[in-house]
């Protein structure tokens, strides 16, 4: 499973996007299943869009690059 660390880093990759548009992103926790709880912010935290953004993009990016990553959910 992921570690925080290595999701964190990972986080990183996906921020730029989320800042271009007025938002963020804090990693809240990693279980030991592999769901990350993160929380958007700014833009991002009241967007009628987050929903898909956390999805269809934090999701789909953190599932790519580290497998054990099941599910990114909102905290």
């Amino acid at each position: 499973m992921p570690d925080f660390d290595s999701v964190n880093k990972a986080i990183q990759d996906v921020r730029p996007s989320l800042q271009a548009d007025g938002g963020d992103i804090e990693l809240i926790a990693v279980a030991d299943d592999g769901k990350v709880t993160v929380k958007l912010t700014g833009a991002c935290g009241s967007c009628p869009m987050a929903v898909m953004t956390l999805k269809q993009g934090v999701e789909a990016y953190l599932r790519k690059v580290l497998p054990g990553v099941t599910e990114v959910v909102q905290g």
